[in-house]
């Protein structure tokens, strides 16, 4: 028998969490058709000895909602081994919306996450107004991996309340019918379910409050209503858990969204679970609450990110500790080499050296109120800014801080960071992990990670393009945690299975998530032991000339999009396989 491609003697690693086992896997028609003995030949054949064969991974946590009216390749995720991305998380999107909204939301997702306002006018098509014909407009363009789309709070509530959702108006009863009614109908034609987001760090460009932030119980009880009587759909919250207000808050807040999920029956939620400095023991009361709900028949889950949840500094980056200090503002027009010439000048440096940064959030900035905070304690938080090199450390130790490093020097913090932003000609990138970091180590990320309750997610692929590249998170789960890490590492199989099938599962996609007869031939190739990431790099890739950062991977000898080759030791191949996923009932 002829196949259309069998990939040989690798180890198959089936993403069940059952012991790997070596195999040949055929596939024709994009399914898999054979795994064993594979007898009959391939017209193309894939030499999979000494490599692992898993299932191609889902990613539930990406904003993509821009990128993907002008990017056909959705990079970085699909350098990472990801075949399919779920998008409109954290309540932000693009769709529905009315003409007459596009650039309220523009200006709430350049807040919130992170993309260039300018490459979202430029790059969105804006062929839709409901989310149905959002829907219908985006599955006309193949791209190289597949995605799915939840339908966001911010924009569906902007859509019914205009300029009423914007000034954080209490929503009518009338209000709430016609968001049920409009998220009813999207999933309908296969959205794959709602999302809200109520984080105070979640700001417009203009430093506004996100149009759901303050959505109450009624509100969120009622649309969720939408979900009635149907067999599929998710929900997706992401919450500070009133922590501004005091940890006294933490229970009410928890009260509304578990009320939200009550109102929709047999319909999974999940929650973002992060370690956040400022009330360290957080996480532990939000999985008590998960675990309580799980046992009293609401179908929770917790998403966790695999490493620390940070930002990257650099002088071409969104973000650096000298953006706001008077000297560096009067020379930040002038190109890359002509900044790094001049702030090596003697007098230069020391007079940006003896300078505060003046503020930087608000007032049009699409930097957060939290950036202003950083940059008035560099000096303390220079012991958790590390360079982050060729080969970068995602757990790197206390010592290798820049402020340790200045502390051995015998010099300030400041002139520390600013000689290694200096390096490599200005273009080295400082790590700077914000969460999950508390104990200068991953252990509480572990604790996160293994929870029964747990999915990996998190990754903002799409989102925080000049701050972040954690769509490599894939990645870095299979090199630090099932490869490197000294202690407490995951098994392959169970890494593979939560990168995979618990993915797909939880977002009820049935034909994906596993490496079995029938099912979708969406697979990597992994050679483990070459496995790594690289150092990120900036590229100015965006509509309006805007720059975002990408992280490469060695060690991916390919990956396989519905049995079509997307990529091949890194690099992709221009096939375009990729199509909009709707729900599966």
């Amino acid at each position: 028998m002829l196949h259309e491609i069998v990939i040989r003697n690798g180890t198959v690693v089936d993403g069940t969490g059952a012991a790997p086992f070596v195999a040949d896997v055929a596939i024709d028609g994009g399914k898999i058709s054979a795994i064993g003995k594979v007898d009959g030949k391939g017209t193309r054949e894939i030499d999979a000895a000494g490599a692992i064969v898993t299932p191609g991974f889902v990613d539930i946590h990406t904003h993509y909602d821009g990128q993907i009216s002008w990017d056909a390749d959705l990079m970085p995720s699909s350098q990472h081994g990801v075949t399919t991305v779920v998008m409109g998380n954290c309540g932000v999107g693009f769709a529905p919306c009315r003409a007459a909204d596009r650039d309220a939301l523009i200006a709430l997702m350049e807040g919130v996450e992170d993309i260039p306002g300018s490459a979202l006018a430029e790059g969105i098509k804006w062929e839709w107004e409901t989310f149905a014909e959002y829907m219908d407009a985006l599955s006309k363009t193949p791209r190289t991996i597949d995605f799915g789309m939840h339908v966001p709070h911010d924009a569906l509530r902007v859509f019914v309340m205009r300029e009423r959702a914007i000034a954080g108006e209490v929503a009518t009863d009338d209000d709430i019918t016609k968001m049920r009614d409009e998220l009813r109908r999207s999933l309908e034609v296969g959205a794959l379910g709602f999302t809200t987001g109520r984080s105070d760090n979640h700001r417009s460009r203009s430093g506004d409050a996100t149009p759901a932030a303050e959505a109450n119980t009624r509100e969120l009880v009622g649309i969720a209503q939408a979900f009635d009587g149907l067999s599929y759909g998710v929900l997706q919250a992401v919450s500070d858990f009133n922590m501004a207000q005091g940890p006294d808050q933490f229970d009410a807040e928890f009260d509304v969204l578990e009320r939200m999920a009550e109102a929709a029956p047999g319909h999974r939620i999940s929650f973002s679970l992060m370690q956040r400095d400022q009330e360290a023991g957080q996480w532990k009361r939000i999985l008590t609450r998960v675990e309580n709900a799980a046992a009293h028949g609401i179908a929770a889950r917790v998403q966790v990110a695999p490493r620390g949840i940070g930002v990257l500094l650099g002088f071409e980056a969104t973000f650096h500790p000298f953006m706001g200090f008077p000297s560096y503002k009067a020379i930040s027009h002038l190109p890359l080499a002509e900044r790094v010439a001049k702030m090596r000048e003697p007098e230069f440096r020391a007079r940006l050296l003896s300078e505060k940064s003046e503020r930087v959030a608000g007032d049009g900035s699409a930097l957060p109120p939290v950036a202003d905070w950083v940059l008035s304690q560099l000096h303390v938080l220079s012991f958790r800014m590390f360079r982050l090199g060729e080969n970068p450390s995602y757990e790197p130790l206390p010592t290798a801080s820049l402020g340790a490093e200045a502390k051995a020097k015998g010099i300030a913090p400041l002139e520390a960071i600013l000689d290694a932003l200096l390096e490599n000609e200005g273009r080295e990138l400082l790590y700077f992990p914000v969460y999950n970091y508390t104990g200068m180590n991953l252990d509480t990320v572990h604790e996160m990670l293994t929870h029964p309750l747990a999915l990996p997610g998190l990754s903002d692929g799409g989102a925080h393009v000049g701050t972040v590249c954690d769509a490599s998170f894939p990645t870095f789960l299979l090199t630090h945690w099932v490869r490197d890490r000294a202690k407490d590492r995951i098994a392959l199989e169970r890494a593979v299975q939560m990168l995979s099938n618990d993915t797909a599962v939880h977002m009820g996609l049935r034909d994906r998530g596993r490496i079995a007869v029938g099912l979708r031939a969406d697979i990597n190739v992994i050679d483990m032991d070459r496995l790594r990431l690289r150092r990120p790099r900036l590229v100015a890739d965006l509509p309006a000339g805007g720059k975002r950062l990408l992280q490469d991977a060695e060690g991916y000898r390919a990956t396989l999009v519905f049995g079509t080759v997307i990529a091949e030791n890194g690099l992709l191949t221009g096939a375009r396989p990729g199509r909009l996923v709707r729900a599966q009932a």
